[in-house]
This record gives structure tokens, C-alpha cells and sequence, in this order.
């Protein structure tokens, strides 16, 4: 009996001791705040409890450099990474991620393929897309009242006082334009000259005595709730989560928003490529894109998670109103052109960084 239960034993730690030699670890990397939170609560936590594996989450701020440097270097430490569309293109076509095969992804409750599920759009060569967003701009309404549209975030007169602006020329010039009465329809085509830009860059230049600049898609709500600023521009989600999560008296004004998506990809040469595309299968599912839009008011990449987005995880706040995508907020919404900043984000980042330090 002692041998039989020894046997056992040994048997069970060796099986054990192959589950955990087995398990993978995986860096994601992604924004932070209160969005990376919902990555965590519908992705990661779910995919470690049936997997055995490993996350391991990491911030950053956007842009290719540091990819660019373990590339370079050999040393990739990152599996996932949560990128602009802009970047998926650049990234790709630059040889710093890896392609995916979209097949690997599973198809949608109804069997609908998950090529036919997405969005249109949502799938580029190296990457998925997992959210619709959008920036918008925001303000405190304890503070301010009687704002209409873009136009009154650059109107100093009407209402003065500081404004949260992005570091950086994406959307800010868009919603320049806009403000200046350029049709959303139009203002790629205004951009796409070199009168245009100019025309974007004197619309900043009334406002810029009076900006305090922002990177980290946390600041905008801090950057409200401690009077710094009148009005900000901010990620629509980061503005839901302090009002709805934290009580905060914000508003999301919906005019001129700059609508855009949110991609994973894998940077070229990630170590566990296996468990690496089995998390981006697995996160970008019917169910667990649904799930994260009960943590933030962003939309599902997917058209078959609509229908499965409820209430926020507050169990009494509809999430469908507060989306990006729905109807009432379209009225004068852009889509972000990522082929034009594709092509251009390097020219307008001299230029935006130039503009910057006169």
C-alpha cells in the first residue's frame, strides 16, 4: 500500500513538475491606466486560469522606438504589443513584426469565419484589432458649462483657461481643421497640401500659449480633476472610467471625434510564438472582446460582440450609449486615415516637434 502511494506520488509531482516546465511566460504590452485594466479583467486573467501560462503586463506610450531597438539589437523581450493603426502599417511594412495568419482566429458563435467578423479594416497584415476608439475632448461640468463643439475647445475667449493636449500631431491637427470648419469629410484631403498643414498649425497656435501637453493616456482625467485644465483632449474611455468608475463630473463631447482602432502584434523574432498567438486567438474572441467593454467604453473589433456588450461592470450603467460607435456620437465623427499617417508621420512629428520649441 506505502509503494502504491508512493508510486502515486511520484507521479504526480513529475506530471506537475511537466505542467510547470510546460507553461509559458508572455510580456504584453500595452497603454496602462484604466485601459489596460480591462485588458487584464477580460483577457489575461481568463486566458492564465485556462492556459497555466504567464502574463507578464508592461506600459508604454505608443510609437515604435522600443520595438524598433530589440529588433535591432536581437533581443526581443515583448510578445504582444497593443499598437495604433498607423503603427501596425508602419511596423510591417518595415519588417519589425511578425505577419499573422488570420485563420488561426476563431470564428464567431455563429460560425461566421473571423475574417468575415471583423470589422472591415480591423485586420492588416500583422495584426489584429481588439477596440474602436476615439479621441475626443472632455471637461469638468462642475467647472463649465454651455460647450457646444470642437470649435468651442479652441475658443479662449468663451472659455478661457488652460487645454490638455496629446504630445503629438495625430488627431490634433484633424480636430484643428475641424475646428477651423473644415467638414470631417474633407479634412484629409485639406491636410493632404501643404496650405492645409500650415492652416492646421495656425489653428494650434491660437491655443498654444494655453496648452499643457499630455503622453500617457492617464493624465487627461488627472489633468481635469485637479483644475489644471478647462478642457482636454483625451481617449473616450479614460473620460468613461473616471465618470462612471470614479464619480467624476465628466463630459465626453462627441464633435469632432477622431476615431481610430487599437491593434495586437508581435514584434519580429517574440520568443513562445505559440502561446503568443494563442493569447491573441484567445483575446480576440466573440466573448472576451464583449467582456472588455464591460470595464471601458470601447467597441469591440468584432461585429458578432456587439450584441453581447451590456451593462459596465458597475452592473447598472448601459455601456452602448458611451461607445464611440454609437449612432448619436457620429454626427461629425473622422475615421483616422492610417495610410496618410502612414506615410507622413515622420515629416509631421519634425515638424509638430519643431513647432513645439519655438
Amino acid at each position: 500500500m506505502k509503494i502504491k502511494q508512493l508510486a502515486f506520488g511520484i507521479a504526480t509531482a513529475i506530471t506537475a513538475a511537466t505542467a510547470a516546465q510546460a507553461a509559458d511566460t508572455i510580456t504584453v504590452v500595452s497603454w496602462g491606466g484604466a485601459y489596460t485594466k480591462s485588458q487584464v479583467e477580460a483577457y489575461h486573467k481568463p486566458w492564465m486560469a485556462e492556459t497555466g501560462n504567464t502574463i507578464i503586463s508592461e506600459d508604454y506610450n505608443g510609437g515604435l522606438s522600443e520595438v524598433k531597438s530589440q529588433v535591432e539589437a536581437g533581443n526581443v523581450k515583448w510578445n504582444v504589443m497593443d499598437v495604433e493603426y498607423s503603427d501596425a502599417v508602419r511596423g510591417c511594412d518595415e519588417g519589425l513584426l511578425e505577419p499573422i495568419d488570420h485563420s488561426i482566429l476563431p470564428a464567431a458563435p455563429d460560425g461566421t469565419p473571423a475574417v468575415d467578423d471583423f470589422i472591415e479594416g480591423a485586420l492588416p497584415e500583422c495584426a489584429v484589432s481588439n477596440i474602436v476608439w476615439s479621441t475626443i475632448f472632455a471637461y469638468d461640468t462642475s467647472k463649465t458649462s454651455g460647450v457646444e463643439g470642437i470649435s468651442d475647445f479652441f475658443d479662449l475667449e468663451k472659455f478661457p483657461g488652460k487645454r490638455g493636449i496629446r504630445k503629438n500631431p495625430k488627431a490634433n491637427l484633424e480636430m484643428a481643421l475641424m475646428a477651423d470648419g473644415v467638414p470631417a469629410s474633407e479634412v484629409y484631403d485639406v491636410l493632404g497640401t501643404a496650405e492645409g498643414i500650415d492652416r492646421a498649425f495656425a489653428k494650434l497656435d491660437t491655443i498654444k500659449s494655453e496648452v499643457v501637453w499630455w503622453e500617457a493616456g492617464a493624465q487627461p482625467p488627472q489633468l481635469l480633476a485637479d483644475g489644471e485644465v478647462v478642457m482636454t483632449t483625451a481617449y473616450n474611455g479614460r473620460i468613461f472610467n473616471a465618470a462612471a468608475g470614479e464619480g467624476k463630473p465628466f463630459e465626453v463631447n462627441w464633435d469632432g471625434q477622431v476615431l481610430d482602432f487599437d491593434l495586437w502584434v508581435i514584434p519580429k523574432g517574440a520568443p513562445n510564438m505559440e502561446a503568443t498567438l494563442d493569447f491573441i486567438a484567445f483575446s480576440t474572441d466573440t466573448q472576451r472582446l464583449a467582456d472588455q467593454a464591460s470595464w471601458i467604453a470601447y467597441g469591440p473589433a468584432r461585429k458578432s460582440s456587439g450584441a453581447l456588450v451590456g451593462l459596465y461592470n458597475d452592473g447598472k450603467t448601459e455601456m452602448a450609449p458611451h461607445m464611440p460607435t454609437a449612432e448619436a456620437n457620429l454626427a461629425n465623427a473622422l475615421v483616422n486615415n492610417f495610410e496618410f499617417w502612414a506615410d507622413n508621420q515622420d515629416e509631421l512629428n519634425e515638424r509638430f516637434n519643431a513647432w513645439l520649441a519655438l
